[in-house]
């Protein structure tokens, strides 16, 4: 569903990303770990279209997310830290629009199924979205995702700044994607997520992916003593991997 091809961004003599090579197939949570800059975020928005590549390619489901950004974002749905959502609109009149805007169009029955699905409390389905709380954002979100029947999912931090129930009931949420054949590509900072959640983790510092970890193969301590050499700059083989 997604891939990345000797992807590269370069700002100013800058290097934000070096020679990115990664796929994420159906059923994958692929989970990037680094510090900020070390070019997490760069990589999904050039999965976006939001940036051009300086080299290099980010396919969408064999497609050029460069070269035709609207066919590409059809199969997307992105879901940064803060899902940007219509603050005076309701839960279900925000879901209808997102749907409408992709090409999809379905009965008041079908959206408040949907919005059920991802976990929000009936009463809140009518209620305007400016009075919700972050986690009940990310369920609109990822409602959306589903409406919109998206075959992959970019997300940018979705679990930064929630409680951990909050952060527990959105992994469950990616789990259910996942089983359905999402795509899910993540950036996050949260180790002991990206152990739970992912089915793979990329370590990146410095523009560069320079680990991989199949996390049914390693344990919580593994992954926090790799990411902490990496980041530490104590493992120099930016081609190691592990999967």
């Amino acid at each position: 569903m997604l891939e990345a091809i000797d992807l590269t961004k370069t700002y100013g003599g800058h290097d934000a990303l070096k020679g990115l090579n990664l796929t994420v197939s159906p059923g994958d949570i692929y989970c990037l770990l680094g510090a900020n800059g070390a070019g997490k975020t760069t990589t999904i928005n050039l999965f976006l279209n939001f940036i051009d590549p300086t080299s290099g390619s980010a396919l969408v489901c064999g497609i050029d997310a460069a070269k035709q950004p609207l066919e590409t974002k059809k199969s997307l749905a992105y879901i940064p830290e803060q899902v940007m959502l219509y603050g005076n609109l309701s839960a279900i009149e925000n879901l209808r629009y997102f749907a409408r805007l992709g090409g999809h169009n379905y009965s008041d029955t079908e959206y408040r199924e949907f919005l059920r699905r991802v976990g929000l409390q009936e009463q809140a389905i009518a209620q305007r979205v400016k009075e919700f709380s972050k986690g009940m954002r990310q369920k609109v979100g990822v409602a959306i995702a589903l409406a919109k029947q998206a075959k992959a999912l970019l997300l940018d931090e979705p679990t930064s700044g929630l409680d951990p129930k909050a952060s527990n009931e959105f992994s469950e949420l990616l789990l259910q994607l996942r089983d359905d054949g999402a795509s899910i590509l993540m950036a996050t900072h949260d180790l002991f997520r990206a152990k739970e959640t992912g089915t793979r983790i990329g370590i990146m510092r410095e523009g560069r992916l320079v680990q991989e970890l199949s996390t049914t193969e390693v344990s919580h301590a593994d992954v926090e003593r790799i990411y902490l050499e990496h980041m530490h700059g104590k493992v120099p083989d930016y081609t190691a991997r592990v999967a």
